[in-house]
């Protein structure tokens, strides 16, 4: 009988745990592809910029791959500037020169993503299946970067190395790290934080930046901020006294508005744009869904005209503690880019 007791517990523990990693799966199969990175970004990552890359070729239908030119991923740059889909890379100056002498760029990247944080900047570039990276590490070697003794270590390169290339590449990359088993490159400037990347992760952290990422859902590109840096980088304070005075009793008018604890804007499959709020409360959402709707329907003070010149107003959702609004770019306006920097009225706090 003791046996057969222990034997159940045995099987009950594995069943638990089977059921944990199933759970996990699911999870990350449910989710966006910007949720499942997000959790690799540090901890301390105030903003964030992201770029589907293969969610931006397949929506301008454009066929890439390794054997693709420098001058093919410029005018394919071009062509996702145009559509609004590239505001958010790091990469833009640098791809031609990674296409031609590193043999990776937006043209075969799977995905990016750009955190900024008091801590440090780092670029996470996911690699796509079959990605050559024996190739990569030869390229390496081949342009001077020095070989780390640990295959998932930092090649460090250094700006002075990077200047040296057949043209301008971001010092964001000045120090790279291939982590094979998780299909990802990763680069920065700092060489020692890139060294602590995997300690410095967010993990499955919750709180108000991946509320936003969570409800943005399938974004092909997006600008993603805490509530702080939100506050401040769209706050009206960067506006002339005019503007500033005008916001205010705009903001007044819509009946006031609460500080976010997170924000994203993102460029969504078919041209539209979402917009996402978190908040402490679920009545501070409810609130500010109405506020918020007003001043987005109106003036746009500290960037002129109005926002129904901009793009048209759908659906406004309060649900929990996050507010999300649909947009409707109009013809000939970049959305995305124009409101991922201040003054912001609808998203001033």
């Amino acid at each position: 009988m003791r046996r057969r007791w222990v034997v159940l517990c045995v099987v009950a523990v594995l069943v638990v745990s089977a059921g944990v990693v199933l759970a996990w799966r699911l999870r990350a199969e449910e989710g966006s592809r910007l949720a499942e990175a997000l959790e690799l970004a540090p901890k301390s990552a105030a903003r964030l910029s992201w770029t589907d890359w293969a969610g931006v070729r397949e929506e301008l239908g454009v066929d890439l791959s390794a054997s693709s030119t420098g001058e093919d991923v410029d005018d394919f740059l071009q062509d996702a500037f145009d559509r609004d889909l590239a505001s958010t890379t790091a990469l833009d100056a640098s791809a031609p020169t990674l296409q031609d002498e590193l043999g990776f760029s937006p043209a075969t990247l799977d995905w990016e993503l750009f955190s900024q944080g008091e801590d440090g900047a780092l670029v996470l570039m996911g690699l796509p299946e079959g990605f050559d990276v024996a190739g990569l590490r030869e390229r390496l070697r081949a342009v001077g970067f020095e070989e780390p003794d640990d295959a998932d270590g930092v090649w460090r390169g250094g700006v002075d190395l990077l200047e040296g290339l057949g043209g301008p590449v971001t010092p964001e990359l000045a120090a790279l790290q291939i982590d094979e088993d998780a299909g990802l490159i990763a680069g920065s400037d700092d060489p020692d934080f890139l060294e602590q990347r995997a300690d410095l992760a967010r993990g499955d952290r919750e709180d108000g930046v991946s509320e936003v990422v969570d409800a943005v859902g399938p974004a092909l590109s997006a600008s993603v901020a805490t509530g702080d840096q939100a506050c401040s980088a769209l706050a009206m304070t960067d506006a002339d006294p005019a503007d500033r005075t005008r916001a205010s009793e705009l903001v007044a008018r819509a009946g006031g508005v609460h500080p976010m604890t997170g924000f994203a804007i993102s460029g969504q499959p078919g041209g539209g744009v979402r917009v996402a709020m978190a908040f402490e409360t679920d009545e501070q959402a409810r609130e500010d869904a109405d506020s918020r709707s007003k001043l987005a329907a109106g003036p746009a003070p500290g960037q002129g005209g109005s926002f129904p010149e901009r793009f048209d107003l759908g659906r406004v959702v309060a649900s929990g503690r996050v507010l999300t609004m649909a947009m409707t770019p109009v013809e000939g306006n970049f959305v995305l880019s124009d409101l991922s920097h201040g003054p912001v009225l609808f998203a001033t706090c």
